[in-house]
């Protein structure tokens, strides 16, 4: 039985979840995604996938998100720089110390202000502090860190210490080289909040487990994921 959510849709809800999976989980453009769709007798066009992703990627999202257990008590906090329109931003990140992609957000400036926002944006959203902030050696961490004045927690800056940081941004920039480039600070967040809901679900390092607990943990993604996407708006 197809959900409400998807009534009104020519395609079934099943084809419709699939090619936003395909788009969000792997390195695909929208016509890459089309093509692998019409391998399998699926005819749909690039743009009908464009607009399903913007339509229900965001729910889907924000669903993957709300079932996520808590967070690691250690939390790392990057930025790195990105060229969106032409003009240089920053996207700040924060991690956990398992690899978890906490929050995303797209900025102008690598000053105080920004990473406060981001910090304050944190706290909000997961309503907790870690017990351990691990950061780089910008100023603007440790200034933000201070004027919050949150008590009980460790501001760790050592070398190398941020690498769980700087090595996410990897998919991210996986991404924007395959986009070609995010045309704006808006598309850009809405996409790589999008992208770490399903990069937290479905990426586990297997290079830590056996083949049978990979193969468990990959069949609790997919439930997760079916679940997540069959929700009714």
């Amino acid at each position: 039985m197809t959900s409400p959510f998807y009534s009104g849709y020519r395609f079934p809800s099943d084809i419709i979840q699939r090619a936003i999976w395909l788009y969000l989980r792997f390195t695909l453009s929208y016509r890459d995604a089309e093509e692998l769709l019409a391998e399998r007798g699926v005819e749909v066009s690039y743009e009908t996938i464009r607009r399903w992703v913007l339509t229900f990627g965001p729910v889907i999202a924000h669903q993957l998100r709300t079932r996520r257990p808590k967070p690691h008590s250690r939390w790392h906090l990057d930025e790195m720089f990105v060229r969106i329109g032409g003009k240089q931003m920053y996207l700040w990140r924060a991690v956990d110390a398992e690899g978890e992609v906490l929050e995303v957000l797209v900025q102008a400036k690598r000053d105080k202000r920004a990473a406060l926002k981001l910090i304050r944006k944190l706290l909000k959203k997961h309503g907790t502090a870690p017990t351990e902030w691990v950061t780089d050696k910008c100023p603007a961490y440790g200034a933000a860190l201070r004027g919050l004045k949150i008590q009980r927690a460790v501001h760790t800056q050592a070398k190398r210490a941020n690498n769980r940081a700087e090595s996410s941004h990897v998919p991210v920039r996986r991404r924007e080289w395959k986009l070609q480039g995010f045309k704006s600070p808006g598309s850009a967040q809405r996409f790589l909040t999008m992208h770490a809901a399903i990069y937290n679900t479905f990426t586990v390092p297997r290079h830590l487990t056996t083949a049978r607990t990979h193969r468990l943990l990959r069949a609790e993604a997919f439930a997760t994921w079916r679940e997540a996407a069959g929700i009714v708006a």
